[in-house]
């Protein structure tokens, strides 16, 4: 158990011990499947973690130049890149770090593939983003399928036989998402793209497979996958999760700073920002754990967590305690690892949580502190 009073708080905390749970699962996964399993920096890209990450997984996905040489530099591999677009500037990097490259559209496959074919260091596969017009996530900000979304191909765009060039099709449709939700979204793509499915090499998944949940049905997932592969043997299938990495590996560790009552309500006003530090929070949204206390229960001391930046609506609510909190007490935030460092922002200036590593032998190891050096060199 990690004892949060040897911690400086605000920190984010990764738990080696549940990272490498989630890791010993996926792995299990990709040599029971056949599938393989790269590792989605768009959920987690913290890089120090990667010589344990290695040890399990050995590919990862790049969403931009900097995902692809980070995937170079620090997992040691060429990444599986896709963009919603590339661009003259950026094209030759992505070039010189992937190993597979996904396009967005048509005109971007036609626009680029000639520099692909022209590159002499080593061959590429490339592949086209596809959009089966069927998404089970309800929340419309992760939803890729929406009428008029801006990614992936629909097959009415499509002849009969794909661009001269192109050996994968790529679909991303989940979003912390169920393996029945994958054999659905499965029987969409046969229906919308089966008459591609001869032809291609690769059939990437995209990510949303939350296979370390603890309700995931791990058979499932493998048996919906072997089952696709026993008809397209030829294919080599590819997930791409990125929270399943690192689902419940980690805390957000927070201090009371303030208590202000207005009407009645209470606000913990912490030295975190859910704007800043958990913007998921907001954005999905959803309602994190915290260590110590629950939903609100009638009678309890009730407070709603207040974070730091001077947007109004940077709160959520409402939690319940045992007893009344007061200013220096910690308040640890549940499963803050995934899409929280990636997605942190400066906003305010306000002070960024370190990054800490409790390892398998008990040391808090701090990875990154951050000052203002930080903040201003952004701006520099």
């Amino acid at each position: 158990m990690i004892d949060f009073k040897e911690i400086t708080s605000p920190a984010y905390v990764l738990d080696e011990s549940l990272l490498r749970k989630n890791l010993s699962l996926i792995k299990s996964v990709k040599e029971r499947s056949g599938a393989e399993i790269i590792l989605a920096f768009k959920a987690f890209a913290m890089w120090k973690a990667f010589p344990i990450v290695r040890e399990y997984i050995s590919y990862s996905t790049a969403s931009s130049v900097f995902e692809a040489q980070l995937a170079f530099e620090e997992m040691g591999n060429l990444a599986h890149t896709y963009s919603p677009a590339y661009t003259e500037t950026n094209f030759p990097t992505i070039l010189k770090y992937s190993s597979h490259i996904t396009f967005n559209s048509l005109s971007q496959f036609e626009r680029f593939y000639p520099a692909v074919q022209a590159y002499q260091e080593r061959s590429i596969s490339c592949g086209l983003r596809i959009n089966p017009e069927y998404s089970s996530v309800e929340t419309d900000l992760y939803n890729p399928c929406s009428p008029g979304t801006r990614v992936g191909v629909i097959s009415d765009l499509l002849d009969d036989k794909l661009p001269e060039g192109v050996e994968g099709l790529h679909f991303h449709t989940l979003c912390e998402s169920t393996s029945f939700e994958l054999e659905k979204t499965l029987e969409e793509v046969e229906k919308h793209f089966g008459r591609f499915l001869p032809q291609i090499k690769w059939l990437n998944m995209g990510g949303g497979h939350l296979m370390t949940r603890k309700d995931y049905d791990v058979e499932h997932l493998i048996k919906v996958l072997k089952q696709f592969q026993s008809k397209y043997p030829h294919i080599q299938l590819i997930l791409e999760p990125g929270s399943a990495f690192a689902w419940e590996t980690g805390y957000l560790l927070s201090t009371v700073v303030d208590i202000v009552e207005n009407k009645g309500i209470k606000t913990a006003i912490l030295d975190v920002s859910f704007a800043c530090h958990m913007p998921d929070c907001l954005e999905m949204p959803y309602k994190p754990r915290i260590i110590g206390a629950t939903d609100a229960v009638a009678g309890k001391p009730t407070y709603r967590m207040g974070g730091n930046s001077c947007l109004a609506g940077d709160y959520m609510g409402d939690w319940s305690f045992e007893k009344p909190l007061k200013i220096g007490d910690s308040i640890v935030f549940e499963d803050m690892i995934h899409y929280t460092v990636v997605k942190t922002t400066m906003f305010n200036g306000i002070s960024h949580p370190a990054l800490v590593c409790h390892t398998l032998e008990g040391k808090n190891l701090i990875w990154r502190e951050f000052d203002y050096s930080d903040y201003k060199s952004r701006m520099d």
